[in-house]
């Protein structure tokens, strides 16, 4: 750092109160190293902090709050009698990724999602994997989200995932881990968009030395992606974003992100399968839609293949699909692949597809399906995460060592009556990063939600969503489980 920013950033001693007595607690800290120090990576980002006084500090966080409530920017609680509609918490520290490690998430993301379009693309057609016995053929076609509706089925381009999500977590030695992967409809990227742009606000001068790199260009990224997979032929392929309705906890994102696509946004309820396409209402007469980035789950799609009693989908629309005349995003059957019991084999399934080990490895995965790795689980329920194959949002969990006795003999119960239902993880020591509370700072614990696009090319939005168990002590950072969310800054250098 030259002389002339290095001034702008001196040290004030009204902030030291802040920091004082920080502790990482033995904890991988995303800022400080175990001396105490701050990072390589963080250094400027702490001198810039470092150059306001504790006054000044709250100041900002109040106004990154107050222009989060005047976005709009929230998510809904299902169940919350108290009101449906919550502001997403932020706090304005960012999380700072430095250039190499965000260059080896970038190549593992990369393997990954190549590899999983592979396996599903293997699945629901000649199930080789399945015949070569690297994983069980009864654990595929048992899963609730393996769909019989679409064993045959060829997606535009040969791509199934063209969104995806993917959760990384860092353990107490530094290292990266991938805890599940999101292939249906993964949420929180307008969280990540917005966050950025009020960091911008907060920040700026820190903006015009940190070698941040950008990610306000991802509706571009995204429409692009989508125009790609229209039917051949067509050089303006209308694209439309398919919602559930206001009442679904992702709204926000849906009508954020047609609003910078540039495409409309609809219901069910106003589109319609007519002539062997799907046609869209519109004030001038009905339009033929191309592309539909789907916010609903396979289940709701089309009432005609799967739930019949479905009200948000659209009556014939896997004919269409089927006949290659309409493109959906992410292709129905997707869901196969973000199965946690599935996700235990995913090393195998990269090793099977790529002839690769993976670059960022799973978590240590026991599923009860398998007899022994039961037992042991039943044994040590105290010490383990549990989770259920398809449940999301910090629902269908059980975190051991916060667990009380009866919350324990529930989960043993449901795991001896579904055993292919759950998997079973050792409590990780999940990395930290300061946040502020009230006059100072605690470290709390964070994840790293990147999100990966997979069109003509594999685009990794450089960041994500790091979401931040605001809770003391907690390990649950899902927004709907009292968690929040930090801007994620990765360094071009």
């Amino acid at each position: 750092m030259d002389e002339g920013v290095r001034g702008a950033f001196q040290l004030t001693d009204a902030f030291f109160m802040l920091f004082d007595g920080y502790d990482t607690g033995g904890f991988h800290d995303e800022m400080f190293n175990e001396d105490g120090t701050p990072r390589p990576c963080a250094r400027l980002l702490y001198e810039r902090i470092n150059s306001v006084c504790d006054e000044d500090l709250r100041r900002y966080q109040q106004a990154a709050e107050l222009a989060l409530f005047r976005m709009g920017i929230t998510f809904n609680v299902y169940g919350d009698e108290a009101g449906t509609e919550k502001i997403f918490p932020f706090d304005i520290i960012p999380r700072i990724v430095a250039a190499d490690e965000w260059a080896q998430i970038d190549r593992g993301l990369r393997q990954r999602i190549h590899a999983l379009n592979l396996f599903i693309d293997d699945v629901y057609h000649e199930q080789k994997i399945l015949k070569d016995r690297v994983i069980p053929t009864d654990l595929v076609l048992t899963a609730k989200s393996f769909r019989k509706a679409c064993v045959g089925l060829t997606p535009p381009k040969g791509k199934w995932c063209h969104i995806n999500g993917t959760d990384l977590v860092r353990n107490g030695d530094g290292t990266y881990y991938v805890l599940e992967d999101n292939l249906r409809c993964p949420s929180g990227v307008s969280y990540v968009l917005q966050n950025r742009e009020i960091m911008k606000r907060t920040f700026p001068q820190i903006f015009d030395h940190s070698n941040v790199r950008p990610v306000g260009d991802y509706p571009s990224y995204l429409l692009r992606t989508l125009q790609e997979l229209a039917p051949a032929g067509n050089p303006s392929p209308v694209v439309a974003l398919l919602t559930p309705g206001i009442y679904n906890s992702a709204y926000f994102e849906h009508a954020f992100l047609a609003k910078f696509m540039g495409v409309e946004l609809v219901e069910g309820r106003d589109l319609v399968v007519m002539n062997g396409y799907v046609m869209m209402r519109t004030t001038k007469g009905f339009e033929r839609v191309d592309v539909i980035y789907r916010r609903i789950d396979d289940d709701f799609l089309d009432p005609s293949t799967f739930r019949s009693d479905s009200m948000l989908g659209i009556s014939g629309i896997m004919d269409v699909y089927r006949a290659g005349r309409v493109a959906l995003a992410n292709a129905p059957g997707t869901g196969i692949a973000d199965d946690k019991v599935i996700y235990a084999y995913v090393p195998k399934i990269i090793k099977y597809y790529l002839g690769e080990d993976a670059i960022l490895p799973n978590v240590p995965t026991y599923v009860c399906w398998e007899e022994s790795e039961k037992k042991h689980v039943l044994e040590n329920l105290d010490k383990f995460v549990v989770k259920a194959a398809n449940e999301s949002g910090g629902y269908g969990m059980l975190v051991g060592p916060h667990s009380t006795a009866e919350q324990r003999e529930k989960f043993k119960l449901a795991i001896e009556a579904d055993p292919r239902n759950y998997i079973a993880q050792p409590t990780l020591s999940l990395s930290r990063v300061p946040v502020i509370v009230d006059d100072h700072f605690e470290g709390r614990h964070v994840d790293l939600r990147p999100y990966i696009l997979y069109g003509e090319e594999i685009f990794v939005l450089p960041g994500g969503l790091t979401r931040v168990a605001l809770k003391k002590g907690s390990l649950v950072v899902n927004s709907s489980q009292g968690g929040g969310s930090k801007d994620t800054w990765v360094l071009s250098c």
